[in-house]
Order: C-alpha cells, then structure tokens, then sequence
C-alpha cells in the first residue's frame, strides 16, 4: 500500500509545479495573425488580448467589414496560439495526475469549441 505522506507531498509538489505553470504561462505572449500579417494580435498565455496592429493599408472607410474580419481571424490566431501553448505547457503535469484531467480551471478559460 502506497505511504499516505508520500502521496500527499507528490499531490503538493505538483500543485505547486501548476501554479508555477500558470503564472508563466500569464506572462507568455504569443502572436496570432490575419491578412498575411497586415492585422495582428498579441495574446498572453493566460487568453488575455494584449495588443491588437493594424496595418493602415487595410483601413478603407468604405469596407469596415473586411477590417472587422481581419481583426477578429487575427485575435481568433492568436487565441488558438495561446491555447495550444497552454495544452503544451500544462500537458505532461496533467499526465502526472493520472492524465485525463480537465485543464479549464487551470488553464484559464477554454475557447468556445476547443477540445478538453
């Protein structure tokens, strides 16, 4: 039968290997993209949008619909980016908790219609 105290202390520093994880990953910034790199999103690890560019050459008053379209499949880029760096980074910790785990709690809010 496995040391109740061992199990315990493997359970904490794991935890702590998570936290650790966590506010790395906060401070990551990835880059999504659109239009060939004329729109761009800088998103932090944690899905936070940080940093949206955009190319004054794709500003045409007259086609606002193009440039909203633009804006939303760059930050879409970069979302996706920060999602799977998420997956990558907090991956083989959830596979020491038996694998199978749920990450959303712990890896910052999951995208609409992303896998668990």
């Amino acid at each position: 039968m496995p040391d109740m105290q061992q199990i315990m202390q493997q359970a904490q520093q794991m935890q702590e290997q998570l936290q650790n994880a966590q506010a790395e990953l906060a401070d990551t910034e990835v880059t999504g993209s659109a239009g060939g790199g004329m729109v761009r999103a800088v998103v932090t690890g944690g899905l936070e949008l940080k940093d949206l560019t955009i190319d004054p050459s794709v500003v045409d008053p007259e086609d606002t619909e193009t440039l909203s379209d633009l804006v939303v499949a760059a930050v879409r880029d970069g979302m996706s980016a920060a999602q799977k760096l998420t997956e990558d980074k907090l991956g083989p910790l959830a596979g020491g908790l038996g694998g199978g785990m749920d990450l959303g709690g712990l890896g910052g809010p999951s995208l609409p219609g992303s896998a668990q």
